[in-house]
């Protein structure tokens, strides 16, 4: 009997409510600083220039090869 007491009350116990764990969650975030975001954001951009100019290099490189044949 014991038993069963003990799991209806463990049942009983309410877990807290959805928007009080993205609270909870949210507390434990550590959003970046502007100095970071700014850092990214420019190896982004950096990156991105990369990739255009390799493909323009290469799209110009094998239009070069098709005029060949």
């Amino acid at each position: 009997m014991a038993k069963k007491a003990k799991k209806v009350k463990e049942k009983k116990e309410k877990k807290p409510g959805y928007f009080k764990e993205v609270k909870m969650e949210l507390k434990k975030v550590t959003f970046p600083s502007f100095k970071e975001i700014m850092k990214y954001t420019f190896a982004t951009i950096v990156f991105c220039g990369f990739l255009v100019g390799f493909f323009i290099l290469l799209n110009l490189l094998l239009s070069v090869v098709k005029g060949m044949f």
